[in-house]
């Protein structure tokens, strides 16, 4: 589960695919094949990117055109598909035409609105209310903690949990995993990562 909505670029030998990954509130299972090289971007809670808003994209996939050169159709328009060198610069382009819409919830926060309008534009740019957003947050929070060995105690002091009931419960609700689940994701990260690095 996660809050963000992605861009995922995918290359292989075939050529290339891309596509918008929406917020999530549960796990999804995504193929990986062979020789294929990924790389995502993930926007800021809140970002809209045009004509594709995030709450349009809930728990799902939006694939988009590619053309036969391998440029990506945003908004009607032909895009240079973004690289690992290039990404930052490939989103301030996006925020330069117009595309990319900077987060306006911590504007909204600060402003004089009702608790139930900020409520109802949180859902309107999400897809998802407040107290879900924090709920998952909170947990991939406590999970990446546990995944680098940090102990329970840490955990449930830093993030905010009662107790140790508490955070297993938040761990165990769809798209999140156990403490061991989660530590043992490490430990196979790391294996791999110490014998190959892509890009």
């Amino acid at each position: 589960a996660r809050t963000s909505f992605h861009l995922i670029v995918a290359r292989t030998r075939d050529g290339l695919t891309a596509g918008l990954r929406g917020p999530e509130t549960s796990a999804t299972a995504a193929p990986v094949p062979a020789g294929t090289d990924f790389l995502g971007v993930r926007f800021v809670l809140g970002a809209t990117l045009m004509p594709h808003p995030a709450a349009t994209l809930m728990d799902g996939y939006s694939p988009l055109p590619v053309t036969d050169s391998g440029r990506i159709v945003l908004g009607g328009e032909e895009w240079e598909a973004p690289t690992f060198e290039n990404a930052e610069h490939f989103v301030r382009r996006l925020q330069h035409a117009g595309l990319l819409l900077p987060s306006a919830l911590e504007r909204e926060r600060r402003g004089r609105l009702s608790e139930r309008t900020r409520q109802r534009r949180f859902r309107a740019l999400t897809g998802m209310s407040r107290a879900t957003a924090e709920q998952i947050d909170r947990a991939n929070a406590a999970a990446t903690m546990l995944a680098a060995g940090d102990p329970w105690t840490a955990v449930v002091e830093d993030l905010g949990f009662f107790d140790q009931a508490h955070l297993a419960r938040s761990l165990r609700r769809p798209g999140q995993r156990s403490r061991v689940e989660a530590q043992r994701a490490a430990q196979v990260r790391g294996r791999v990562g110490s014998r190959t690095r892509r890009r």
